[in-house]
Formats: structure tokens, C-alpha cells, sequence
């Protein structure tokens, strides 16, 4: 697949603000200054970057209490982020939303949510509106695979397949609910071959590989566009750090996965991947790349510094914005 220079360096920059923030995200965490908590990605940077990079400006998305990434991916403002994870007044959801509940419609991101399964029937519903209203837009629902065995999983593809909604669902299996093994509690291997059911494409992708993302993911957003309906991508993919940051403190010393899996995933970290493809090929250059690793860490502590200065939300506003 022939990617243009600025589609690589742009991808690129995408995954370096995703791990270098969610990086930071833990450290501050351990360290205790972040407030409630926080799950990160650090591992699955090419899922959300590979569809987000797929899409349109106008294209929504829903995402879940993993969903540092994908917002990240979709443009999303790396200073709002770390001031609402701070419960600072000038973050995305004026400090009351946190890590899971962020969100900002002008990009088309419908928001983070805290409940497992949760964005799957929003997502559904945003397709349908968009059909409703004439517009041509597509929704890219981010979920995992504990929640390819909630009830609204079901619900929100039977839904989308009947109607040739303009949605696609994307699991990002990480091989892990929570603490507990996938296969302990999913019937089938693979999440994908559940599209049968609903008569629409199921592929299973290298969630990893942040190209062969775009690709299948282009594929199913121009399927979604064209009148076409939904597909169910799977992203085969790992998360490199715990269901959430500070575990340990639940589980003790003990662990529910071994070390030498942890590690095996690592060598198959999918920003060294990305690095070997465009550095063998000659499309760009080593010391292009390492500005952006500069400039990203530069961005990043300008973030923390302006969430740092920002201030807490007035107790006096604790019920403006709340809708439900």
C-alpha cells in the first residue's frame, strides 16, 4: 500500500502523543497527583491510529474507559486532556469528567465511557442520524472484547446490519477483560466471526500494524459511506500495562499473566514496527523522527505544566452541565 509522506509523519506523531501521554499519565498516577482511575493504552497505539487516520474531520467516534488514544487520534487537544485527568476547570469536561468521560463534538468524538459496552449503541445511534440527516458521515465505535459479550454488542450490530447503518465496529482485542483471560469467557476465538450472524464482513486484523489498520479500515469506512453498512474489525493487539494503573494494590503480588508473555508482546510494539517500515524503505529519515519524539516530549510537559496552573472547578458549578 503506497502511504504518502505526510500521512507517515502524521501517523507517526499520532502514535508518538499517544504512548508518551499515556506514559505520563501513569508516572502521575503512581505519583499520586491524578484523581481517580486511570486505564492506559500503552501498547495499542496502531488501533487508534490506523482508523482514526481512516476518517474524516466530520466522522464521530465513540470510545470507552480506555479511550486516552483514540481521542488522541482523532485530534483531540493533549492540554484539555491532561487538565480534565487532573480535574482541572479549563480540561474537556471542566474537571467533572476525568479519565473515562471525555469528549468534544467539535471533533466529532462523542465520548470516553466508563461503562463497558456503553458506546457501542451510541455509536449506532449516531449512524443512524447521520442517515436521518443526509449526511454522508461514519461513526467508528472503539470497544473491547469483554464487551463483545454485552448484551448492547448484539443489540447495537443486529440494529446497524438491518438498517446498513454507516458504523464501524471496531474491538480491540487485548486479550484481557479486566484480569480475566478472554478465552475463559468467550466462546469463540476470534470476535470477528460473530459478524456472521448479522450478515455483514468480519476481519480479523493485525492490530499491531498500524498500516494494515488503515487499510482494512479504509476499506470498511468507504463501505460504510457508500450506503453499504457496517463492518466489525477486530485488532488483534495487547496492552503492555495493567487493566488499570496501581493494580497491584488490588492483586498483590501475584499476577493473572506472565511476565514472559508481556515481554513477548513488547517485541512486537507496534511504534518499533512502524519505525522499520519507514525507515527500511527509505521513505523517511531517522533524524525526522527523532524530532517528533522531541517535539512530542516538549508538548507533552507544556500540557502538564498548563494543567498544573489551572484551576479546580468552583464546588458552586457541580450540578451546570449535568444532563442525566
Amino acid at each position: 500500500m503506497d502511504v504518502g509522506k505526510d500521512l507517515l509523519l502524521e501517523m507517526y506523531r499520532t502514535m508518538q502523543r499517544i504512548r508518551q501521554f499515556e506514559a505520563k499519565a501513569r508516572d502521575l498516577s503512581i505519583g499520586g497527583e491524578l484523581p481517580g482511575f486511570v486505564h492506559v493504552s500503552i501498547g495499542e497505539e496502531a488501533s487508534a491510529t490506523g482508523v482514526c487516520a481512516a476518517l474524516r474531520k466530520t466522522d464521530r467516534i465513540t470510545s470507552t474507559h480506555r479511550g486516552h488514544g483514540h481521542l488522541i487520534a482523532k485530534g483531540g487537544d493533549l492540554k484539555r486532556m491532561m487538565a480534565e485527568i487532573h480535574g482541572r476547570r479549563t480540561g474537556y469536561c471542566k474537571g467533572k469528567g476525568g479519565s473515562m468521560h471525555m469528549m468534544d463534538f467539535s471533533l466529532g468524538i462523542l465520548g470516553a465511557n466508563g461503562i463497558v459496552g456503553a458506546g457501542l449503541p451510541i455509536a449506532t445511534g449516531s449512524a443512524l442520524a447521520a442517515v436521518v440527516a443526509g449526511r454522508d458521515d461514519v461513526t467508528a465505535c472503539f470497544f473491547g472484547d469483554g464487551a463483545s459479550n454485552e448484551g448492547t454488542f448484539h443489540e447495537s450490530l443486529n440494529l446497524a446490519a438491518v438498517w446498513k447503518l454507516p458504523v464501524v465496529f471496531v474491538c480491540e482485542n487485548n486479550g484481557f477483560g479486566e484480569f480475566t483471560p478472554a478465552e475463559t469467557v468467550t466462546a469463540v476465538k476470534d470476535i470477528a466471526v460473530r459478524a456472521q450472524a448479522y450478515a455483514i464482513p468480519g476481519r480479523i486484523v493485525d492490530g499491531n500494524d498500524v498500516l494494515e489498520v488503515y487499510r482494512c479500515a479504509g476499506e470498511a469506512v468507504a463501505r460504510a459511506r457508500s450506503g453499504d453498512g457496517p463492518t466489525l474489525l477486530e485488532c488483534k493487539t495487547y496492552r503492555w500495562e495493567g487493566h488499570m494503573v496501581g493494580e497491584q494494590a488490588l492483586l498483590g503480588q501475584g499476577s493473572y499473566r506472565a511476565d514472559a508473555e508481556i515481554e513477548e508482546w513488547k517485541k512486537r510494539c507496534p511504534i518499533v514496527r512502524f519505525e522499520q517500515f519507514i525507515l527500511d524503505g527509505g521513505k523517511l529519515k531517522r533524524a525526522e523522527l527523532d524530532r517528533i519524539v522531541a517535539e512530542t516530549a516538549a508538548e507533552l510537559e507544556e500540557a502538564i505544566a498548563f494543567a498544573r496552573s489551572s484551576p479546580m472547578p468552583d464546588p458552586a458549578e457541580v450540578t451546570d452541565d449535568v444532563f442525566a
